[in-house]
């Protein structure tokens, strides 16, 4: 990742390593920028199809690049002025300059993997472009139901498969896809991936209502605060009887003063929150998660493959679905 990063002019090379933790402000080096659970999968995949972890490092790095091209794009879109409890890039450097180091890391990502020596490099190059199309996909229809108050349960999962799982199901694939591995397998692994995306998305929408700050980074209620339509919101307005009726009318109101301030207090945003747990949305978000980790699951039992990889891809599934904050 460092490497590939490296081959970025001066001004990108430091703007994409302060986003990732890896130096403060100053430019002096920091212990931040771990491993995620992205390029995880990626090795993991490849060790899935039998070849040592190393066939799926370029694809681990292309999915982060991925990631990180989209924080900094969704960063610019929400108007988030902190991400892991630190100003986000555009916040310090622009809104133009954040844009830009974005679109220089998903040109880097294409380019890390037709660098590769394998005869599948293309089909890695196409999966990481088929993804980012699909990514871009769910992001438009998230900020386009910004301004709706009809939006719908199945459209809503449509929306987070492509913001969030389609990214996931390419990391859980691309390593296989690079080891030049069947089809079936390829594809059992996406399904795994797109599956895990969505119980991930689904534990995201439970701690953007419920989630402790001082481990998320956000306000509580930070969603309702946005008035996202978020999958336990959705499920809750359309599913949720009077309660969902309550908490849809009150996602209809402006919200806002002219200067763009939040008019709403906390008692009346936790109202909110109450009428999105009365009208089942907060149990019904957990158990589709759980659901979604079965059916991961299923995808990883339904093919051969190698069964230590299996375990650990299993581990991190367990561990998306567990994780509170």
């Amino acid at each position: 990742m460092r490497d590939a990063v490296g081959r970025l002019d001066e001004t990108d090379r430091r703007i994409v390593a302060y986003h990732l933790g890896w130096t403060d402000l100053a430019g002096s080096p920091t212990s931040g920028g771990g491993k995620g659970v992205r390029p995880a999968l990626a090795t993991l995949s490849a060790r899935a199809a039998g070849v040592s972890a190393e066939v799926g490092v370029p694809g681990a790095v292309a999915v982060e690049l991925v990631h990180n091209f989209s924080l900094l794009h969704d960063d610019v879109m929400d108007g988030d002025t902190e991400r892991r409890h630190r100003p986000t890039v555009w916040a310090v450097w622009g809104t133009a300059s954040a844009i830009l180091a974005g679109d220089a890391l998903l040109a880097l990502a294409i380019e890390v993997l037709l660098d590769e020596s394998t005869p599948h490099r293309a089909d890695a190059a196409r999966l990481i472009s088929e993804t980012t199309r699909a990514l871009i996909r769910g992001q438009t229809e998230d900020l386009a139901f910004e301004r709706r108050d009809d939006v719908g349960l199945a459209e809503c999962l449509a929306m987070a498969d492509g913001k969030t799982g389609s990214l996931l199901s390419a990391s859980a694939a691309i390593g296989a896809v690079l080891a030049g591995a069947p089809a079936d397998l390829v594809r059992a692994l996406a399904r795994y991936g797109t599956e895990l995306g969505l119980a991930f998305q689904l534990v995201d929408d439970l701690l953007g209502i419920w989630g402790d700050p001082a481990r998320t980074g956000k306000p509580v209620y930070s969603d309702l605060r946005a008035r996202k339509k978020s999958l336990p919101v959705t499920y809750a307005v359309t599913h949720g009887g009077a309660p969902g009726r309550e908490l849809a009318a009150w996602l209809a109101r402006a919200g806002a003063g002219a200067d763009g301030a939040a008019i709403d207090d906390d008692t009346e945003v936790r109202h909110a929150a109450e009428l999105v747990e009365a009208a089942g949305g907060r149990r019904w978000a957990t158990e589709e998660a759980e659901r979604r980790l079965q059916l991961a699951e299923q995808a990883l039992h339904s093919v051969p493959l190698d069964a230590g990889a299996r375990d650990e891809l299993l581990d991190i599934a367990h561990f998306v679905v567990a994780r509170e904050a």
